[in-house]
């Protein structure tokens, strides 16, 4: 079994997965007894396999020092939350930085919804996994 194999399995899974969906309240008016709920994305159980896949790699991998992902992106000319991130020639990028970059992206969920999603969605995330696949 390769080291990045808990990751890369989702190669073909993903190019057939349907990533998600956005949930938008259309239901609610707004008012205090129906207040609006925000929206987000409901992921696919494949994409929350891979996001758990994500954190389990990290712990089982501490030499990679993901917990540095912004440090790790920032060493790399990558600034994290910016365009950056989408716009990013994955090619050239060691194993590290491009599982920063993936710990990045599962990181900023947190503060922009649908983060994970837009990179499922411009295949950016499908191209670090090739990568990952390459550098084994």
């Amino acid at each position: 079994m390769s080291q990045f194999e808990i990751l890369t399995k989702y190669i073909p899974k993903l190019q057939k997965d349907h990533i998600g969906e956005w949930v938008i309240d259309q239901e609610n008016d707004g008012t205090a007894e129906r207040p609006i709920q925000m929206p987000f994305v409901n992921y696919s159980e494949t994409v929350q396999r891979f996001l758990d896949d994500v954190y389990t790699f990290a712990e089982q991998h501490q030499e990679m020092e993901l917990t540095r992902y912004s440090e790790i992106l920032s060493e790399n000319g990558i600034e994290w939350g910016s365009n950056d991130m989408e716009h990013v020639d994955i090619s050239n990028l060691n194993a590290q930085c491009v599982l920063a970059l993936i710990m990045g992206v599962v990181r900023a969920e947190r503060f922009s919804e649908g983060a994970i999603f837009n990179f499922f969605k411009s295949r950016n995330m499908l191209k670090c996994l090739e990568r990952l696949d390459c550098l084994e």
